[in-house]
């Protein structure tokens, strides 16, 4: 029997956390249904289980930054959906250099779909001159917050207006352990070339790959751009390009010749070895920037 590769472990670790994010958003509509939602006023207090439940934007934000505030030695984060906007990168700079300064070491997940966008690389650039570490996926969980391998943050419900405070250890320690497995697999962030679509022969294969496994998987072009942090029609665009390649005249007979080449070649993607750089980049400088959108991101460190 084949032995499971690196990736597949990690796609594993992912289907594992996207069940459990599912099984804790049923248990906090449970609890909402019943008034029983316990306090937001501290993380990790007012319960007996080690999970804690807190509903609306500002009080998840009140409840990551009292965590952050009381951070002793490590923050790790996962940002999900693309690039973040400007401002909300411009309000983190002052608190990430506090908290690298007192002593905390910090390390980010983003997607690759920030590597095009300049605001995050200026981002990047200055907070890892402080000393934080930045590394790309094409595709990893969602967002996720874990301070001192004590406390995590994760989501309860698809658009982020209930989240979970997640205190109990082997809990914590499980999704430390699929932190750890994603930084393994990302890549280091690039700073030059200055162009952002010269970084467009490194990650738009990872990209494509991302996106056939996941029209495999019956994904529907809203949902695959939320989870690679494309705007839709940066999406379409890769699509149309899949199409063409494949001989494909719809969406359904590109997964089946996908489906097709996978069971029989081992790979999904088409064959980028003979694709130009200046192909490659032409490709990014048409599907890129993605558009900055509100991600709901305030509280987060980086």
């Amino acid at each position: 029997m084949p032995t499971a590769g690196p990736a597949d472990t990690l796609r594993g670790a992912a289907i594992a956390l996207e069940e459990l994010s599912r099984t804790l958003a049923t248990k906090a509509e449970l609890i909402a249904s019943n008034e029983q939602q316990p306090s937001a006023s501290k993380p990790g207090t007012g319960t007996s289980s080690g999970f804690e439940y807190i509903q609306g934007l500002p009080e998840i934000a009140a409840a990551i930054q009292c965590s952050l505030d009381d951070a002793t030695s490590e923050i790790l984060t996962a940002q999900p959906d693309g690039p973040r906007p400007g401002v909300v990168l411009d309000k983190a700079l002052a608190a990430v250099q506090e908290r690298i300064a007192a002593g905390v070491s910090m390390r980010t997940l983003y997607q690759h779909s920030t590597r095009f966008d300049e605001p995050t690389k200026e981002y990047v650039r200055t907070v890892t001159g402080y000393g934080a570490q930045i590394r790309t996926l094409a595709e990893f969980f969602d967002r996720l917050i874990i301070v001192d391998r004590k406390i995590a943050f994760i989501p309860a419900n698809a658009d982020r207006t209930t989240a979970v405070i997640v205190s109990e250890p082997a809990m914590v320690k499980f999704l430390v352990d699929i932190f750890e497995r994603a930084w393994d697999r990302a890549e280091p962030y690039p700073f030059l070339p200055v162009r952002a679509a010269d970084a467009a022969a490194e990650i738009i294969p990872a990209i494509r790959d991302a996106i056939c496994k996941l029209l495999i998987e019956g994904r529907s072009d809203r949902e695959i751009a939320r989870r690679l942090g494309f705007s839709l029609r940066s999406l379409q665009s890769h699509v149309a390009r899949l199409k063409d390649e494949y001989g494909a005249q719809h969406r359904l007979q590109l997964g089946y010749l996908m489906g097709i080449k996978e069971a029989t070649e081992g790979s999904l993607t088409p064959d980028l070895s003979a694709t130009t750089h200046q192909e490659l980049r032409e490709e990014a400088e048409e599907d890129f920037p993605v558009a900055p959108k509100d991600l709901a991101g305030a509280g987060h460190s980086s």
